[in-house]
């Protein structure tokens, strides 16, 4: 089921109209299991806070992932035990769906917590100075003037060895896992994007087998500056 996500997030800024809808500037950056997406955020941040000048109004980079959970489960009022299916590409059946509903005060459906979690990245980005690491960022902050996407590939291979070196599998075990995760990650963009949607199409796509960390970030800044996004 795929959720109206504009129509959403336009209901929610009509709530406030003291909201500056488009502030930035944001960075996503959504990656192939096995691609060092938080190692790059890490680096991106220190980067930019070095670069940043010293002013009392501004909020220093932050990178953020875990953050999303936390701020999602606060905004729910449940536990993050109880959302965190979403946040592992896991679903309810409709058994046990039903079930839930009629048992726990706290019930919340997947839909539900899928907006929240729109409406959490929407809030983050709109701080500005942000890093959103994958929950589909791409396709909840895309018309940000101030944003710039990222996707970090490689080759199936080259992500394997580091996946089975990671979680102690076979290459093979590590092989399957991968494709396995891609699939979910990429179902899960689609719900807020709509599945072959070009509107979402990333900014900038890097392969981290050929690409040094560094060299990444250094174009990353390059096309930061060229944009006036810092």
């Amino acid at each position: 089921m795929k959720v109206d996500l504009s129509k959403y997030l336009d209901d929610w800024y009509k709530e406030d109209p003291a909201k500056n809808i488009y502030p930035g500037p944001v960075v996503t950056i959504s990656r192939e299991l096995g691609c060092p997406a938080k190692i790059l955020a890490t680096y991106l941040t220190e980067s930019l806070n070095k670069l940043k000048k010293a002013k009392a109004k501004d909020h220093p980079w932050h990178w953020i992932s875990k953050e999303i959970l936390m701020e999602s489960a606060d905004e729910l009022q449940v536990d993050s035990s109880q959302i965190q299916h979403v946040f592992d590409y896991k679903s309810r059946g409709v058994l046990e769906d039903l079930l839930l509903a009629q048992s726990k005060d706290y019930y919340k459906s997947d839909l539900k917590i899928r907006t929240t979690i729109a409406k959490v990245i929407r809030k983050f980005a709109n701080d500005g100075n942000a890093i959103i690491v994958g929950r589909g960022g791409v396709a909840i902050t895309r018309d940000i003037p101030k944003s710039l996407h990222i996707f970090l590939e490689a080759p199936l291979e080259w992500r394997a060895l580091r996946v089975a070196e990671k979680h102690e599998f076979t290459i093979d075990q590590a092989r399957k896992y991968a494709q396995s995760i891609d699939k979910k990650r990429s179902h899960f963009r689609d719900f807020f994007q709509g599945k072959g949607n070009d509107y979402t199409r990333f900014d900038v796509k890097f392969n981290c087998m050929t690409l040094e960390n560094e060299e990444i970030i250094d174009i990353i800044i390059g096309a930061l500056k060229t944009r006036s996004m810092i």
